[in-house]
């Protein structure tokens, strides 16, 4: 399951520059990640600075 940005992102841009496969990009108002692109390694959840990815 791939993970996910919910709406306390203030889309600072930190996880995009972490994630290694390049699954994140800037979307409407906050970051997304392509669920087909993500590897579910945790790495943006883990630099997220308002916990805002989850699984």
């Amino acid at each position: 399951m791939a993970y996910v940005i919910g709406d306390s992102c203030v889309s600072c841009g930190t996880c995009e520059g972490e994630c290694p496969v390049g699954a994140i990009s800037q979307g409407d108002g906050k970051y997304e990640i392509d669920a087909s692109a993500c590897v579910d390694c945790g790495t943006c959840a883990g630099a997220c600075p308002t916990g805002a990815i989850s699984q």
